[in-house]
């Protein structure tokens, strides 16, 4: 059961999990996507057994397609805000951050439009007998 309003966080930094939570998160429409566009960066990578002089070799072998199978998402794209809002670097460094700033007012205005009503608990169980 999802109770009450949920918005997401996102911004250029963010990639690999932080391209791919945000991008189901819109997919299955949890809530709103707020910030910047992702990074686009989903590769998976393996290593493979160590080289004789120590050394290593990582090669991409795997992404990600979209709910259907039939399309390369994400990988050089990334994930597009519902809401864009940027970080102003010097209210950043003050301490304001203005994409949580956003994301509370979001979530609140959401919160206004549909009510949630939490449901009765249950009678205490009976143990004396």
């Amino acid at each position: 059961m999802q109770v009450g309003p949920k918005v997401c966080l996102m911004d250029e930094f963010s990639a690999s999990d932080g391209d791919i939570f945000p991008y189901r998160f819109k997919a299955d429409k949890i809530g709103k996507l707020i910030g910047k566009r992702t990074w686009g960066g989903v590769v998976g990578i393996r290593g493979t057994n160590p080289f004789v002089d120590g050394g290593f070799l990582n090669k991409p072998e795997f992404s990600r397609t979209d709910i259907e199978g039939k399309d390369w998402v994400i990988e050089g794209k990334g994930v597009e805000p519902d809401i864009y809002q940027d970080n102003d670097p010097a209210l950043e460094y003050a301490g304001t951050d203005q994409q949580l700033n956003k994301a509370i007012e979001v979530a609140l205005d959401e919160l206004k439009k549909h009510p949630v009503k939490m449901p009765e608990p249950p009678p205490y169980p009976i143990k004396n007998k």
